[in-house]
């Protein structure tokens, strides 16, 4: 189990526990306020430029503050990679979806893609699990909210899987679960941050891919959407192999492997990532 499992979830899915949505936690008035400023993308324009000056300090240098960032985010706003059933079991005790602009889309492409998903427990429309009262949020253009059911939500966040994209719960002031978003490398800073550079601003999620060598063919359509490149051609196999070590069990691969190949199991029960979060 990751560290938040441990912490908010009594050593079950953190994020499966009702009580890190509620109400109670955003009545908090310094949660609040956080809120009220995270939809700025102003902030968030000049972070690949950071990354690229982080990347070409010296060693300890980019040690000492990739440390210094991950303690910060996992106060603040840290996030986790799960599959697609733990998305709908969430959605299943959660009484309010919106789906909104993603924040970092908005930041660095300057678009409206909606690909994030405000969840809540309370009642109202919400937004990033905000509850009904969403009047103090700012945002680009006032968040473009819009309402959508359940399975209106898994039926998109499906169609998401098939465009390579991987599913993220994320904190606003830890425990307390803002949302849902559907990240990928080149757009989303956070991922761009931890595989990229290093800089841990999200878990690995509970389980790793594998893939059955009995039912593969070797089509490696699984490898065009793999957002981690965990997934490789063996050639004198013909076969596709995942690498346990850069897994994060998004299990998008899943969604366009027409054989059924790949499965998920418990990155405990697999040696080489039961330690990589």
């Amino acid at each position: 189990m990751c560290q938040f499992c441990m912490q908010h979830g009594e050593g079950k899915k953190w994020y499966l526990e009702a009580k890190n949505y509620s109400q109670d936690l955003l009545s908090d008035q310094r949660r609040r306020k956080f809120i009220e400023g995270f939809g700025s993308t102003d902030r968030l324009k000049d972070v690949p430029e950071k990354l690229e000056q982080l990347a070409r300090a010296p060693w300890f240098i980019r040690k000492i503050a990739s440390a210094r960032i991950t303690r910060q985010a996992k106060k603040m706003h840290f996030g986790q990679v799960l599959p697609i059933e733990d998305v709908e079991t969430l959605l299943g005790f959660t009484n309010s979806i919106v789906r909104v602009a993603c924040v970092c889309r908005w930041a660095t492409k300057g678009v409206d893609a909606r690909y994030c998903y405000g969840v809540s427990v309370g009642p109202g429309s919400g937004m990033a699990g905000l509850g009904g009262d969403d009047s103090f949020l700012k945002g680009p253009d006032g968040w473009r909210m819009e309402k959508v059911t359940r399975e209106e939500a898994l039926d998109q966040m499906r169609g998401h899987e098939r465009e390579g994209l991987c599913h993220t719960v994320w904190t606003f002031m830890t425990p307390f679960i803002g949302g849902i978003c559907n990240c990928d490398r080149t757009d989303c800073l956070a991922m761009r941050a931890t595989v990229g550079h290093g800089v841990r601003v999200m878990f690995r999620g509970e389980q790793v891919a594998e893939t059955n060598p009995d039912l593969c063919i070797g089509c490696r359509a699984c490898m065009r959407v793999c957002p981690f490149g965990a997934m490789g051609y063996s050639a004198a196999r013909e076969k596709v192999e995942i690498d346990p070590r850069r897994c994060y069990g998004c299990g998008s691969c899943r969604s366009v492997c027409a054989k059924a190949a790949i499965s998920l199991v418990g990155r405990r029960e697999v040696a080489a990532a039961k330690d990589l979060w």
